[in-house]
C-alpha cells in the first residue's frame, strides 16, 4: 500500500461540485477582495465557534501578530507561551517586539502546563498564549483563572482547532482574542492560505479590521476614535474594495495587508458545513487506534472527552522513533514529526534565558513523537493495514 499522512485529493474530490461551482461564481462576481463570501463567512464562523465576532485575515501567523498587535503589546513585553507548538506560535510574539517566555507542557496532554504559568509572571508579563495542540484543548478554565488573577490577557493559538470543545464550549470563544489558521492541512483548510481571529470584544473586533488592511477607511477611523477616546460619527464605508473603494487612501493605524480573498472566503463556506462529520470520523477512526495498536514500545495519545480532541495529529511516541518510522516507510505508510526541535531551543532563540537549559517534557516529546495518516476518507482497508503494521514496530 501507498498511504498518504494526509490525502488532500481524497477530499477535494468528496467535494468538488459544490465547491467549483462556488469558485465559479466568484469568478463571474470580479468581487475579489472583502466581497459578499467574506463578510458570510466570518458571520458564519462566529456562529459556529459561538462568539459575537469573526474577522478573516491572510494566514493563521498574521492572525497571532494582529491579536497581539490589536492588544497593544509590544518591545519591553513578555508573553507567555509553550515550547511544543509551530514556531509561528512564538514567531509571532518576537515579530510585534515582545519576548516569548516558554513554560513547559504537560506529560499527557502536550499542553501549556497551567500549573507552572505563575512561576514565569513578571512585572513585565502582558499575555498567555496558550495552544490547543494537535487539535487537543488545553486546560483554558485554569488558565483564565491565573490570568484574570495577575491582570493579564489571553490570546489562544487555536490554528489546529477548528471545532474543538472545552467542556461544552468551543474553542476560540474563550480568550480576549482567538486566531485560527486554514492552512490547507487543517481539519478545516482552504485551498492555499487564510486565517481568522474571534472575540467577543467589540472595540477589539474593530482594531483588527482595521489592523488587517492598513489601518484604513471605515473600520480605520473607528479603531483610531476607539484607541484614543473619541467619540464622533463615522460614515459608512460603501466602496468597491476590488475596483476603487476611495476611503482606503485614507489612513489611521499602521496595519497590514492581510486579507482573506473572495475565493477561499466561498471554499472555506462550503468545508465548514462538513466540519462537524469530519471531525466526528477523526474521532472514530483515531478512538480505533487507540483501541487496537496494542505495542509496548508505542504510547497512544491520551483520550479525551467528546470533542475536547478533535485529532488534527494522530501523534504517537515511540522510543526509537527513527526505527518505528523507517519500518512504516518500507511498508508504505507516510509519517511525520511534530516537532523535532522546541522552541525554546531553535537557533534563532540562541542567547535567550532558556536555550541550553531543555524544558524537560518538551525536551522529551520532541526525541519520540510522530504522526501516522489520519484523514476522514482513509478507507477501512487502510485503516486496518496501519493497525496491523504498527504492531511490529
Amino acid at each position: 500500500m501507498d498511504i498518504k499522512l494526509l490525502d488532500l485529493k481524497r477530499n477535494y474530490e468528496s467535494i468538488k461540485e459544490d465547491v467549483d461551482k462556488k469558485i465559479r461564481e466568484v469568478l463571474d462576481s470580479t468581487q475579489y477582495i472583502l466581497g459578499e463570501n467574506v463578510k458570510q463567512f466570518e458571520k458564519e464562523f462566529a456562529e459556529y465557534i459561538g462568539v459575537k465576532h469573526a474577522v478573516s485575515v491572510g494566514n493563521g501567523t498574521d492572525a497571532l501578530i494582529i491579536a497581539l498587535k490589536a492588544l497593544g503589546i509590544g518591545h519591553g513585553d513578555e508573553v507567555i507561551t509553550t515550547p511544543f507548538s509551530f514556531f509561528a506560535t512564538s514567531e509571532a510574539i518576537s515579530y510585534v517586539g515582545a519576548k516569548p517566555v516558554f513554560v513547559d507542557v504537560e506529560r499527557e496532554s502536550y499542553n501549556l502546563d497551567p500549573e507552572k504559568i505563575e512561576q514565569a509572571i513578571t512585572e513585565n508579563t502582558k499575555a498567555i498564549l496558550p495552544v490547543h495542540i494537535f487539535g487537543r484543548s488545553c486546560k483554558i478554565d485554569r488558565i483564565l483563572e491565573i490570568a484574570k488573577k495577575h491582570n493579564l490577557y489571553v490570546v489562544e493559538d487555536a490554528a489546529q482547532a477548528a471545532g474543538c470543545e472545552y467542556k461544552g464550549k468551543k474553542i476560540g470563544s474563550f480568550g480576549d482574542l482567538a486566531c485560527f489558521s486554514f492552512f490547507p492541512t487543517k481539519n478545516l483548510g482552504c485551498y492555499g492560505d487564510g486565517g481568522m481571529i474571534t472575540t467577543n470584544n467589540p472595540k477589539l473586533e474593530k482594531v483588527v479590521r482595521a489592523l488587517r488592511a492598513h489601518g484604513s477607511g471605515e473600520n480605520g477611523q473607528h479603531a483610531y476614535n476607539i484607541l484614543n477616546n473619541i467619540e464622533e460619527e463615522v460614515e459608512k464605508d460603501e466602496g468597491d474594495n476590488t475596483v476603487y473603494n476611495p476611503k482606503k487612501y485614507y489612513n489611521y493605524l499602521i496595519g497590514q495587508n492581510s486579507r482573506l480573498d473572495e475565493i477561499q472566503a466561498a471554499i472555506l463556506r462550503v468545508k465548514l458545513k462538513h466540519l462537524d462529520s469530519w471531525n466526528e470520523k477523526r474521532i472514530e477512526i483515531s478512538e480505533k487506534y487507540t483501541d487496537s495498536i496494542k505495542n509496548h514500545g508505542i504510547r497512544c495519545p491520551l483520550k479525551a472527552n467528546g470533542k475536547e480532541m478533535i485529532y488534527h495529529l494522530y501523534v504517537l511516541e515511540a522510543d526509537d522513533r527513527e526505527k518505528a518510522i523507517n519500518i512504516l516507510r518500507e511498508k508504505g505508510i507516510s509519517t511525520g514529526v511534530y516537532y523535532p526541535v522546541p522552541l525554546n531551543m531553535q537557533k534563532v532563540y540562541i542567547g535567550s534565558e532558556n536555550f541550553e537549559n531543555p524544558l524537560k517534557v518538551a525536551d522529551f516529546l520532541s526525541k519520540r513523537t510522530f504522526a501516522i495518516p489520519l484523514f476522514p476518507e482513509l478507507t477501512v482497508e487502510e485503516i486496518s493495514y496501519i493497525i496491523e503494521t504498527m504492531q511490529e514496530v
